[in-house]
């Protein structure tokens, strides 16, 4: 039986949600077409040319999977996999650590709490003290 969430919260995880979905599906169609400063951004990185494409479709399928209410969990999943890696790239780098190498992290917090205060049954499994 679904566990009744109330409007507030639930509109609330939907925005929350929303907006981590905009923001990823977004950077996945720029890494397809592959302008000019996301080639030069990938090869600061030490990316080479050839996997831009691949990458943003594996964030475009991640982030999908996220954005339908019967896989996002899944998705969740995969994209906490997903930014973990791109937090690894960035500290590898040396970037700013609060400016870019955890701005993935932040996006995992926010991704989480749009889906937990969307289904109050994954709250209730996740190990957090009340």
């Amino acid at each position: 039986m679904q566990a009744v969430v109330s409007p507030k919260r639930l509109w609330t995880g939907r925005v929350l949600s929303g907006l981590v979905v905009l923001f990823l599906l977004m950077d996945g169609v720029v890494k397809l077409f592959k302008p000019a400063p996301v080639v030069t951004g990938s090869a600061a990185l030490g990316w080479p040319d050839q996997i831009i494409a691949a990458t943003g479709v594996v964030l475009l399928i991640c982030t999908i999977l996220y954005a339908v209410p019967k896989t996002a969990v899944l998705g969740a999943v995969l994209l906490t996999g997903y930014l973990g890696g791109a937090v690894a790239v960035q500290w590898r780098v040396g970037n700013s650590l609060f400016a870019e190498t955890l701005f993935p992290v932040y996006m995992g917090i926010v991704l989480w709490a749009g889906l937990c205060l969307r289904d109050q049954e994954l709250c209730e499994i996740i190990p957090l003290r009340r």
